[in-house]
């Protein structure tokens, strides 16, 4: 039968050295989203030691590899992002960011460390797998608009041989080390952005009475928007609204012109994503309009909300309770309301994204912390993870 003769986790083991050197390689030289030349160079070095082909462009800075294009099985891709965060580092590791006012603070360098740990045991295990495997490297998953995915499936990521399923993870601190967490249907949220310009009229702050005070309307809108959740949609319907940027103003006794307002929209459902966009355009017209002040809304669409299709995310959960045991891959009750670009891949193709645990106690357990710094036994669970999961679905590992 096709796959490996024994578990992934011994394999990762031994290339554990090699996953170690490509984090800290990565860690030191992080790179901003749409910036990710120097890491690109990384990874194509990386694969080229492997001897795994893979795919550059000219254009956008991701990777594509494949092992075993000529294989007759399903066609499984694996994901891993690339970019860092403007965050000055302060994990005291020995190996921490050579760039101020950047780092790694969301894992990416452990999700490329994995993915070409992967890549070294599927390619070099004595029973190749059933089928081709793609290695995704993609690149601005936080440019939090756009985003990078989407780039790289209008170049062809998904085609040639069309992939079939994918599968992607992301470091979670509340997954103990040594387990790995799944999800059926609704995992995380689509993240919107809106950006609001109050207009009222300027003056001097002991006549407020002649216009309308733009920081006061701005204020009532803050306000007004938190009943959209507690008013607007089904209690058991996770919404999250949030005022995240307030200007306005120069000075104590000069009434401004003009305040803006931006903030995001969190939901998990689609009809529930556009119900609350209406809303908000609704209630800020209202408010704005009920004391004669003016506002420009913008409201733009980011990141689909993910979801794991049910198949093929119990099939990779079974997969890897039969890698490191059923106590190992823990089933998470609840979503979360953060985003991922990793849901424009699960439009096109069956796939699943799981959360790795790294079991990061204290401070270091917050993702996007400048403290945050993943467990690096990690890398062996996630590599043979990734591994087991494309066994799986490929009909392997019985």
């Amino acid at each position: 039968m096709p796959g490996s003769p024994e578990p992934w986790t011994p394999a990762a083991r031994r290339v554990l050295p090699a996953m170690r050197a490509w984090r800290m390689a990565f860690h030191q030289e992080p790179e901003l989203s749409l910036h990710e030349e120097r890491t690109r160079e990384k990874v194509v070095g990386a694969l080229k030691e492997l001897n795994i082909p893979y795919r550059t462009f000219d254009d956008v800075a991701g990777v594509v590899g494949l092992i075993g294009a000529d294989r007759p099985g399903p066609v499984v891709a694996l994901r891993a992002d690339m970019d860092g965060l403007p965050i000055t580092e302060r994990t005291g590791l020995p190996f921490e960011s050579k760039f101020p006012g950047r780092m790694h603070a969301c894992g990416h360098d452990v999700h490329m460390a994995c993915l070409l740990g992967a890549a070294a045991i599927m390619s070099r295990a004595p029973r190749p797998l059933a089928g081709p495997v793609k290695l995704i490297f993609q690149p601005a998953e936080e440019e939090g608009g756009r985003g990078g995915a989407l780039p790289l499936i209008e170049r062809g990521c998904l085609e040639d041989p069309k992939v079939e399923f994918v599968v992607g993870q992301h470091v979670e601190p509340g997954v103990p080390l040594g387990s790995v967490g799944w999800k059926v249907g609704p995992f995380m949220a689509a993240a919107d952005h809106f950006r609001l310009v109050v207009r009222g009229h300027g003056g001097h702050a002991s006549t407020p009475h002649q216009g309308p005070d733009a920081i006061v309307v701005a204020s009532e809108i803050v306000v007004g928007l938190q009943t959209l959740v507690s008013r607007i949609r089904d209690p058991l319907d996770p919404v999250v609204v949030s005022v995240g940027s307030v200007h306005g103003g120069t000075r104590n006794n000069i009434l401004p012109d003009e305040v803006v307002l931006e903030g995001t929209v969190r939901t998990l459902n689609p009809t529930t994503r556009s119900t609350m966009e209406s809303a908000l355009r609704r209630r800020v017209r209202a408010i704005a309009a009920s004391v004669g002040a003016r506002v420009r809304i913008e409201y733009i669409h980011g990141y689909p909300s993910v979801f794991n299709d049910p198949e093929t995310t119990r099939t990779v959960a079974t997969a890897i309770g039969r890698e490191f045991g059923k106590d190992h891959a823990v089933e998470i009750e609840h979503p979360i309301m953060g985003a991922e670009d990793f849901s424009q891949y699960l439009l096109r193709a069956p796939g699943t994204f799981l959360s790795l645990g790294v079991g990061v106690p204290g401070p270091r357990a917050s993702l996007h912390s400048a403290t945050f710094a993943p467990d690096e036994r990690a890398l062996v669970i996630g590599a043979a993870t990734l591994a087991a999961a494309a066994e799986g679905l490929q009909g392997g590992g019985a």
